[in-house]
């Protein structure tokens, strides 16, 4: 069965509520309430992909301290500029 549009969406965001961190949680989580209606097809398609990478990989990406797979790099530099502004931090 093909998963139509909006079960996609709502996947995906009680997928960036839970990630087994709560570190990730909340800096996917919002990012996703905020993001996930307005992102064109292939960004939709890249933030999917970047659900399926382990926090533990994701976290020093977002976070600056690893330097993240070149496919990511715009998407987790937006990711983390709105993690940063939410939390009135110059890092996460």
């Amino acid at each position: 069965m093909t998963e139509t549009p909006e079960a996609r969406l709502k996947r995906m965001r009680m997928r960036s509520w839970r990630r087994g961190t709560k570190e990730m949680d909340m800096i996917f989580g919002p990012w996703a309430d905020g993001n996930l209606a307005d992102l064109d097809p292939a960004r939709l398609d890249l933030f999917d992909r970047l659900l399926e990478e382990n926090d533990q990989d994701i976290y020093p990406w977002i976070t600056g301290v690893q330097p993240c797979p070149a496919v990511y790099a715009d998407l987790i530099a937006t990711i983390g500029a709105f993690a940063r502004a939410r939390h009135g931090r110059a890092s996460v």
